[in-house]
This record gives C-alpha cells, sequence and structure tokens, in this order.
C-alpha cells in the first residue's frame, strides 16, 4: 500500500500497510474534498503572490486542484485509497496528473493547520446553509400563527391543563425557543469564521507566508491569533455541535407537544395521512412516527456533543492525532440538525388545529380560575383573599361534578360576596385569552407583536446567513485571481 506521509522519509521503515488501513481517516474525509481542495487553491495562490512558487507552477496547480474541485462538486472525484487522509489523497492525485510539480503545494502548511482550515470550512458551510433553513422555517411559523389566532386551547404545566391560550400563541412559543437555537448556531457561524491555514505544525512559518490574503481570499474576516493553540484547537466544533443540538432540542419540544395533542386523550390536533404512519397490526392506528423519531433524533445531537467534549478533554497543547476522532461527529452533525428542519417544515402544513376540541376542553371553566381571581383583583379585592375564593369555588363544583358556572349563585355568594354572574363573565375562554395582553402574553395584541418580532428574526438570521460565502463562490473567485508577485 503506497502513502504519501508513511514512506521511507526518515531513512527508516514505512508504517505497517495493516497499521496505515486502520489508522486512515479517508473514508471519511473524503466529505471534506471540497473543502480541501479550496483552501489548497487559495493557499498556491498566496505562494504565487509572494513569490515562492513560480506562476506558471501555480497556473498548473491551481488548474488542476480547482478542476478536482469540479469533480467533488459533481461527485464524479476519484481519490486512491492508499493515503491515510484527504490532504495526501489530494496531493498523491495531483501527483498523477502534474509530476514533481506537484510537490511545491505543500509549501508552508502542514496537515496540522490544513485540517484546521478544512473543518472550519466545513463548520461555517454547514452552520450557513442550517442558519438560512432555521431562518425560512422560523419565517413559516409566523406564517401560521397569523392564521391561528382565534383558534383556543388549554395550555399546560406539569402536563395538566392550566390556562387557555390561541395556538397562534403555542405556535409563536415553538418560533421563539427555535429564535434562541437560531442566534446559537450564527453565535457558532461566528466562531469558525477565522482561518487557521498558515499555522504550520505548532509554530507557524520561517517562509514569507501573507496569511490576510488567504483569509481574504477564502472569506475569512480575520485569522487565529496564535499557532500552537489553532492546531489543537476544537472549540468551533464544540460550538457547532452544541448549536446543531439547541436546535434539535427546539424541535423535539415542537414534536413532544404534537404527539401528545394528537392522542385521543389530548385531540388537539389532527395529522393528515401523509405524515402519520399505520400499525403492522392495529388498523385503528394512526401514528405521529415522523414527530417521535424528531424528538428521538435530539438524543443523537447531544450525543455528538458529548462525543467532542469527551474527546478534547485533558488533550496537551498543540494538535494530536486523537482529534482525527472529531470527524464522524462533526460530519454528520449538518445533515442530522437540516433533516429534521426539513422534517418539520414538510409535515407542519399537515398538521391541523381542532378549534372545537379545544373549546370543549375549556369548557368547564377550570382553567380560567385564574381569570376568575384576576376579575376580583380588578374589583379591589387582594389577591390572596381572591385566590382563595376562586379555589373554595373550584373545590365546590368537583365535588358536584359540575362547571365552575355550574354552581348555583347562592352558594357561590355564601363562598364570597364577589363570586356573582358579573364576575363570572371571566370564563369565558376567549375573553380569558383576549384579556392577557401583558407583555409576552397570549393576548390578540400581543401575539401580534410576537409574530412580527418572528418574521424580523427570521429576516436578521437568513441575513447572516447570507453574508456566509459557498463553497462554490470562493472557488468561482479564485479561478480569476492573479498569480504574478507583488
Amino acid at each position: 500500500m503506497s502513502s504519501i506521509a508513511r514512506t521511507n522519509a526518515t531513512g527508516e521503515h514505512g508504517m505497517l500497510p495493516e497499521l496505515i488501513a486502520w489508522s486512515s481517516s479517508l473514508s471519511l474525509d473524503r466529505a471534506l474534498a471540497r473543502e480541501d481542495l479550496l483552501g489548497s487553491a487559495a493557499h498556491v495562490t498566496m505562494l504565487a503572490r509572494t513569490g515562492l512558487v513560480a506562476t506558471d507552477d501555480a497556473l498548473a496547480l491551481r488548474g488542476a486542484i480547482l478542476e478536482m474541485f469540479d469533480a467533488a462538486e459533481a461527485g464524479t472525484l476519484k481519490l486512491d485509497d492508499g493515503e491515510e487522509d484527504i490532504h495526501m489523497a489530494v496531493e498523491a492525485e495531483l501527483a498523477r496528473r502534474l509530476g514533481a510539480v506537484s510537490g511545491r503545494l505543500h509549501t508552508a502548511r502542514s496537515r496540522n493547520d490544513q485540517v484546521a482550515l478544512d473543518l472550519r470550512l466545513h463548520v461555517r458551510d454547514q452552520a450557513s446553509v442550517t442558519l438560512a433553513e432555521l431562518a425560512d422555517l422560523v419565517g413559516k411559523l409566523a406564517d401560521r400563527a397569523a392564521k391561528e389566532k382565534d383558534v383556543v386551547l388549554p395550555a399546560y404545566t406539569h402536563r395538566q391543563r392550566a390556562q387557555p391560550i390561541s395556538a397562534a400563541f403555542l405556535i409563536c412559543a415553538w418560533g421563539a425557543q427555535l429564535v434562541r437555537a437560531g442566534e446559537v448556531v450564527a453565535f457558532a457561524l461566528g466562531r469558525a469564521d477565522e482561518l487557521a491555514l498558515g499555522s504550520g505544525a505548532c509554530s507557524g512559518s520561517s517562509l514569507p507566508i501573507d496569511r490576510p490574503l488567504v483569509a481574504k481570499l477564502l472569506g475569512f474576516p480575520r485569522v487565529t491569533a496564535n499557532a500552537l493553540d489553532t492546531v489543537g484547537d476544537r472549540d468551533f466544533a464544540l460550538d457547532w455541535t452544541w448549536a446543531a443540538s439547541r436546535v434539535l432540542l427546539s424541535l423535539g419540544k415542537l414534536s413532544a407537544d404534537l404527539v401528545d395533542y394528537s392522542t385521543a386523550e389530548f385531540g388537539l390536533v389532527k395529522l393528515d395521512g401523509r405524515i402519520a404512519a399505520g400499525s403492522s397490526m392495529m388498523p385503528q392506528k394512526k401514528n405521529p412516527d415522523i414527530f417521535e423519531l424528531l424528538r428521538g433524533k435530539t438524543a443523537r445531537g447531544i450525543g455528538n456533543v458529548v462525543a467532542l467534549l469527551t474527546l478534547v478533554k485533558g488533550l496537551p497543547s498543540g494538535y494530536n492525532r486523537d482529534q482525527q476522532e472529531d470527524r464522524q461527529t462533526l460530519l454528520e452533525t449538518g445533515p442530522l440538525v437540516r433533516g429534521a428542519l426539513r422534517a418539520v417544515d414538510l409535515s407542519l402544513p399537515a398538521v391541523t388545529f381542532d378549534g372545537v376540541r379545544g373549546e370543549a376542553s375549556l369548557a368547564e371553566g377550570f382553567t380560567q380560575a385564574t381569570d376568575l381571581a384576576e376579575a376580583l383583583v380588578r374589583r379591589g379585592i387582594p389577591f390572596r383573599e381572591a385566590y382563595k375564593a376562586v379555589g373554595a369555588l373550584v373545590r365546590t363544583a368537583v365535588e358536584a361534578n359540575v362547571a365552575l358556572s355550574g354552581v348555583p349563585l347562592a352558594t357561590r355568594l355564601a363562598l364570597h360576596a364577589s363570586l356573582d354572574d358579573a364576575a363570572l363573565a371571566s370564563l369565558d375562554p376567549r375573553a380569558a385569552v383576549a384579556a392577557k395582553e401583558s407583555v409576552g402574553g397570549t393576548g390578540p395584541k400581543s401575539v401580534d407583536v410576537q409574530i412580527a418580532a418572528l418574521h424580523a428574526a427570521s429576516r436578521e438570521l437568513a441575513a447572516r446567513a447570507r453574508k456566509t460565502p459557498t463553497l462554490s463562490a470562493l472557488a468561482k473567485a479564485l479561478s480569476t485571481e492573479l498569480l504574478e508577485p507583488r
């Protein structure tokens, strides 16, 4: 088995082929081919500009690299299996195409800073695409909330009916959590947005390289500050996996609500057959499999965070081969979180709120008990006194097995003189919803403000995503960059 990195370079025997195969990361690294080629194209452009590589050699190298990039984009790039990572596989293919001139590419760089660059490019690309898709979903949730303002249903605390809300208010709650998750994704995007290349193996380079130029070519706003820290740094990877897990946790909560609400016991939503699954044994079943799976995917997202935390725990400064084990976790994170976002995006149009069942679940008036207490407060009664009076009314209604409004007037007045028919008007669930116009409340005006905020957040997150150049756009721009020394 041939291998550029494990040949007889030191004058001793090369590594055993079996151990090269066992230690190789190439099977996973192939997913980073575009990032690696893009970094190489920028690197050779810088080497030419600084006079470290002749213009003609740089032109041949960059042309071949960008041809390989196009093939990687098309899924047709062929790389030899004999190398231990994507960096050496690319160099081996360049050697096959160009001969000895390929040996100039690795001037002033190490695989240590090369992989740091590749992973940052990967995280930046994945985070920006995720942020765009999340922003789109937040906007759609805001649109859906605007259509569900007239649907009332109970909110739950401790999984027990608590107070009346609108379906729009529930959807805004889902959207608010997703916006927070999106802000964490944007943070992770910013943390990855530094150029690592030029750090070398651990201490930089004695050659006259131009790191700011490479940063500009690759769309990075800044370069990393310390070479030793850079090659050992996976904080940006931790930030990305944490951000992805936050998105999954948000979608998991949305899914948990819909799993509950679609049961016969709750009956607050109906799932169209396009998103509900049947049972292989029970013909009556209509299962919320998609939302259960979405809830389950959260475990994998959390597992990725824990895996990376465990990997970097206790590592000394500088690069250590342990860090190669970050690959599977990082490469799975983007598809995992975007798959979940798309599943929700596809499924929500097939979810229908059952307004009739929602109102029926509020008809007994118990969820409006707090509204009745607050109606008494508006008459000047101390809240704790009002609370006790309404509590006594609730106990009386439960014992008599009637709704709150079903307790006779005389009995109510005996409990408290203010529990008259006028006070009981607050038991109307729609009136209870409409009355809560405090900031963040379920009242219609408050919900309108929340919907507008979700739309604004959607636009802001989308704009942040658009600021990140795509790998394809960077490759296209690189193809026209001058190579002549300054």
